[in-house]
């Protein structure tokens, strides 16, 4: 009996081991790829979405804010359908209505010509799938980089 209690226990975590591995899931990293100024006013933005998970992840939408230098930041919302591969990258495109004061910081960038720059955050959460799951799940995200004028392409910063 006694041989019988120590057995079970063993056979079950053996069993349970026998089962498919379950593959790591990590936050997303997102990053403005690109800035577009367009006629109207508005920003079109590329943003990056780099999967840092080793599973796909079917990315569904992404509510947050981009804030330019120190300025009130402003609302990023946007739904989609992107599959996108373990540890590899995508882009979704968004527009956003900037503040004055967000115009008035990139007009200076672009004065400088490609020697300027001007800090971004964007920050918030992003609504995705792994591949092993059923239900989509909420990622937060936070990130800082600059963005400069392009040379040769009015209007455009990378």
């Amino acid at each position: 009996m006694r041989l019988l209690r120590w057995i079970t226990p063993v056979l079950l975590l053996g069993l349970a081991a026998c089962g498919p591995a379950k593959k790591s899931v990590y936050p997303p990293t997102l990053s403005i790829q690109q800035l577009l100024v367009l006629p109207g006013g508005q920003w079109q933005l590329t943003v990056r979405i780099q999967n840092n998970s080793y599973a796909g992840m079917d990315f569904k939408s992404l509510d947050g804010q981009l804030q330019v230098a120190e300025l009130v930041p402003v609302r990023l919302h946007a739904a989609f359908d992107l599959d996108i591969p373990e540890l590899a990258g995508d882009v979704v495109q968004l527009r956003v209505l900037p503040t004055a004061a967000m115009n008035q910081a990139l007009q200076a960038v672009a004065a400088k010509g490609s020697g300027g720059a001007l800090a971004y955050r964007i920050s918030g959460s992003a609504s995705a799938r792994p591949e092993q799951e059923d239900k989509p799940r909420s990622f937060d995200f936070n990130g800082n980089d600059w963005i400069s004028p392009v040379p040769g392409i009015p209007d455009t910063y990378r």
